[in-house]
């Protein structure tokens, strides 16, 4: 039995899905964090990179945009997967004042390297759960976000 002095968290929210949420997402975020570190990436290179394998050569904004990242850490990230031959940049045709962004063969391959860690990294989150449990939890998050992005979205800006 847990004694008061052992506990992380007073007992009277430590039950509140809100805090077993956030602390659950820390503990995802460093499993996640940790599994791509293990093969010398982060989290922006994973999503830099599938967002170019699923929609294809992008200008530094318009990848920023599909991804999620801000252009500031857009540039750093894109900076560091160069280095590593993982993408090109090449003037845009159109447009020589800014580059388009595309996918090397060996970005491919790592971009591999990474699914396989992320679903390493799930796996071990989610160990103590049976695959029914798992689709469970996956909808019932989904339908949260779901419900809270729309929310916001529905909500005015402030004046």
């Amino acid at each position: 039995m847990e004694t008061p002095s052992q506990r992380t968290a007073p007992a009277r929210w430590e039950g509140l899905p809100s805090w077993l949420l956030t602390q659950t997402g820390h503990h995802a975020h460093r499993v996640v964090a940790d599994g791509f570190a293990s093969v010398q990436s982060r989290g922006y290179h994973f999503r830099t990179l599938a967002a170019l394998e699923d929609s294809g050569p992008a200008s530094q904004a318009d990848l920023g945009r599909r991804s999620g990242i801000h252009l500031s850490d857009m540039v750093a990230t894109l900076n560091e997967l160069a280095e590593r031959g993982l993408v090109e940049r090449a003037p845009d045709p159109a447009d020589r004042r800014r580059n388009i962004i595309t996918l090397t063969p060996a970005g491919k391959r790592h971009l591999r390297r990474l699914d396989q860690r992320l679903a390493a990294s799930q796996d071990e989150l989610l160990a103590p759960l049976s695959p029914d449990e798992r689709r469970r939890l996956t909808g019932l998050l989904t339908k949260l976000l779901a419900h809270h992005t729309r929310h916001t979205a529905d909500t005015p800006e402030e004046p």
